[in-house]
């Protein structure tokens, strides 16, 4: 028997707890003993509740600090919100703060696929586009796309318009908007070291990026 929680909104690749700790769940998997977000969408975690009666007494041979795994909490993610139908009406509009990934690069544009509005998970994926002048505030004349974002970053963006039927145009031109989760070419998730660059924590690798400043 579990009782379970939501506690905040995940994306792909996410840390969410050491395994140590945790019993994976759906929407979940383990890379070097610790549990990572499988997809987007909001973490429930489960606490075990134990059953009435007797308390046993442990055995000397089991560590009281190693729990077994049945004790443990387990996180999961899901896509699932409030209801689908709900959901299905968010559309994002000019003024949204939106999560993205980068689907492709051009010379001119980032085609990205828009999977959040605000705290609302879509339940479908809207695509958008990050022109070159729609990249950062100054200097938009030497702004290069491959500079700035690379296929599969998670970006925060700004709805400006709403563009033609088959795109929103999104701005990333303000400090806190930008790449916000990156993989370098190794294929290691990086970490951010200054407002155009990220750095592999594996082979020490930098790699440029239009660095999104945190909140």
């Amino acid at each position: 028997m579990t009782t379970s929680t939501t506690t905040f909104l995940a994306i792909p690749g996410q840390l969410l707890g050491p395994a140590s700790k945790f019993q994976p769940g759906p929407g979940t998997h383990i890379h070097e003993a610790n549990l990572y977000s499988s997809l987007l969408g909001k973490v429930h975690i489960a606490q075990p509740v134990k059953a009435p009666g007797p308390t046993k007494r442990l055995n000397k041979i089991v560590a009281a600090t190693n729990p077994p795994p049945a004790e443990m909490p387990t996180i999961s993610v899901s896509r699932s919100g409030s209801g689908k139908e709900k959901q299905r009406e968010t559309l994002p509009e000019v003024g949204n703060v939106v999560l993205c990934r980068v689907i492709r690069i051009t010379p001119r544009q980032a085609v990205v696929a828009i999977l959040t509005c605000g705290d609302t998970v879509l339940e479908a994926e809207w695509q958008g586009l990050i022109r070159t002048q729609d990249v950062r505030a100054t200097e938009k004349d030497r702004v290069k796309i491959y500079e700035s974002f690379r296929p599969g970053d998670i970006v925060r963006a700004e709805v400006i318009s709403l563009g033609d039927q088959a795109n929103y145009y999104l701005s990333t031109a303000r400090n806190e908007l930008g790449v916000i989760m990156a993989s370098s070419e190794a294929g290691n998730t990086m970490y951010p070291v200054n407002w155009k660059e990220y750095r592999d924590p594996e082979t020490g690798m930098s790699e440029l990026r239009k660095v999104a400043k945190p909140y």
